[in-house]
Formats: structure tokens, C-alpha cells, sequence
């Protein structure tokens, strides 16, 4: 049996290692803040002391951690999964969303320590994590995505590889476009339907099945409508992130990006709004186009 890990039990990993225990009947865990791995210590996953640790008795590892610098220290500082004290080399599934360039990067030195890279964003959120249907986009070697199956078949229900270490990134960076520019654009509709007397509460039901419908109209139009934020589902901080890493990768293309540079506009905008943050849930964009224009009676 294929030995698995995890590490980064957050919003989307705590579910995702979760789901990885439920499946496998076995799951090595760390987590930089303890009191997060719980929930899956509970119903029976092993807590490791280090994720040098993590790594000495897996066969692959996988991490959702919130920035490129945070994946680079777990996996190769000195007590990480590759670093000094680690004597096994498991194959590593980079779970998280960051830049392509860096994960290429990291790819190579994981190669050069004998070790196998995938990089494997994903993309559903943290109920299609808990019941393994995530859509995955990887990128890395054949070999490293063979060896990384156990992992992917318990978490996915769609996955495409699309190219060498690194492309997997680029694609949720697309992703990410399409997202972001979505959400954003149903919270300035929740708020001319509220100011135009519609019925905000039937609305996502009423769009249901039409060109209008999506995921997160679906997941995020009821909350906005019922000025509803919790549990959190997505972090704005993340959001902004993620579009900050898509307009970096277009830049270096020399592509314009008019929209998605006003939606990260928007997305900073958050914390301009008394009592919001930038660490609370996308629902709470709808706050942005509530405030009545200058002038407006």
C-alpha cells in the first residue's frame, strides 16, 4: 500500500486530508499550527513530529499552503520534506495554487535530490475536496504523475496534465481569471437586483441552467443575498493572491489584461470597508457596489 501524507490543513487541505484518510485508511499529517490537524487526528490520521518526518515514512506528499515561499520552506528548508534532515525522498504533489516559473524551479531542485515534483492545483472547493471531486490541473514528468495516483484518485473527479512542471500552475492561473472576474461580477449583480426591488434570494435559482449559471453563482449568490459569510469558503487574501500571480504571468507574455487588473483593483478594495477584511470570504464583495453612488438620491 502506497503510504500518503499531508501538510497544510487549512480551509481546502483540512477536507482534502480528510478525504485522503476516509479513502486510503491511512494518513500521515503535519501542520505548522497543530490545533488545525484535529479534525483529521480524530478520526484517525497520525500526527508526524517535523515534515522531515512527514517524509521519512511517506511515499507521496501532499501539501495546500497559501504562498510559493511557504511550499519552498516546507519542502526544502533545513527540516523539510527534502532538507537535510530527510533521509526518503517521497514524491512530492504541490497541491497549492502559485507561480509557474517557481514551480518549475522547484521541480528541478526536487529532481536533483532524487525526488519526484507534481505540481496539482485544484479547483472546486472545500466540499468537492471532502467528497474526492476536485478537478486537478498538473503539470510534471509521466513517472511523477504515475507515482502520484493514490493521492489524485482519492481527491478528483477530473484531472488533465498539461505539460511539464509548472503548466499545471499556469492553468489554475487561467482558472483563476475566469473565477475571480465571476465572482466579482455576481456581487455587483446581487446588488442592482437588491436595489432594483428584484427578489435577491430566488435570483441564483432562477439563473439556474441558463448561460448565466455557474459554480459560484450557485455557491456564493445565496450568501451574498442573505449577507451570509460563514463558514468561509475562499479567502479574499487568497483571491487577490491568485490574480496578482495571474496578471505577473501575463505581464511576462505581454498580454494586456484590462479586466482581471480592475478585478484585483476590487479585490484590494475590501479593506477600505469598515468591519471587512481581506481575510474574509468572498461573499463579502457584495459590500463593494452596496454603497450608494455620489449624488444618487
Amino acid at each position: 500500500m502506497t503510504r500518503l501524507g499531508f501538510a497544510g490543513l487549512g480551509d481546502i487541505g483540512g477536507p482534502m486530508a480528510e478525504r485522503l484518510l476516509e479513502h486510503s485508511g491511512q494518513l500521515h499529517v503535519w501542520n505548522r499550527t497543530a490545533a488545525k490537524a484535529e479534525a483529521v487526528l480524530s478520526q484517525g490520521a497520525v500526527w508526524m513530529a517535523s515534515p522531515a518526518a512527514l517524509a521519512d515514512r511517506c511515499d507521496v506528499v501532499g501539501m495546500c499552503l497559501t504562498s510559493d515561499d511557504a511550499v519552498e520552506d516546507l519542502v526544502f528548508g533545513s527540516e523539510g520534506l527534502l532538507g537535510a534532515r530527510s533521509g526518503h525522498r517521497p514524491t512530492i504533489v504541490n497541491l497549492s495554487t502559485g507561480s509557474a516559473e517557481r514551480n518549475r524551479r522547484f521541480a528541478e531542485r526536487a529532481e536533483a535530490l532524487d525526488a519526484r515534483w507534481v505540481d496539482a492545483p485544484v479547483s472546486g472547493g472545500p466540499a468537492a475536496a471532502r467528497k474526492g471531486m476536485l478537478t486537478i490541473f498538473l503539470g510534471g514528468r509521466d513517472d511523477a504523475i504515475v507515482a502520484a495516483a493514490p493521492l489524485l484518485d482519492a481527491l478528483s473527479a477530473h484531472r488533465s496534465h498539461m505539460g511539464p512542471a509548472g503548466a499545471g500552475q499556469a492553468t489554475k492561473l487561467c482558472n483563476q481569471m475566469i473565477v475571480a472576474s465571476n465572482i466579482v461580477t455576481i456581487a455587483e449583480t446581487i446588488a442592482v437586483a437588491r436595489a432594483a426591488g428584484v427578489d435577491v434570494a430566488s435570483l441564483p435559482e432562477a439563473l439556474k441552467g441558463g448561460f448565466a449559471d455557474s459554480m459560484p453563482l450557485q455557491l456564493f449568490g445565496p450568501r451574498m443575498a442573505a449577507h451570509s459569510y460563514l463558514p468561509r469558503l475562499g479567502a479574499v487574501a487568497l483571491m487577490a493572491k491568485d490574480v496578482g500571480l495571474a496578471q505577473a504571468m501575463a505581464a511576462k507574455a505581454g498580454t494586456a489584461t484590462p479586466l482581471i487588473d480592475r478585478v484585483g483593483e476590487l479585490l484590494q478594495g475590501v479593506s477600505a470597508i469598515d468591519g471587512l477584511s481581506q481575510d474574509d470570504d468572498l461573499s463579502v464583495l457584495v459590500r463593494l457596489f452596496e454603497a450608494p453612488l455620489p449624488g444618487a438620491p
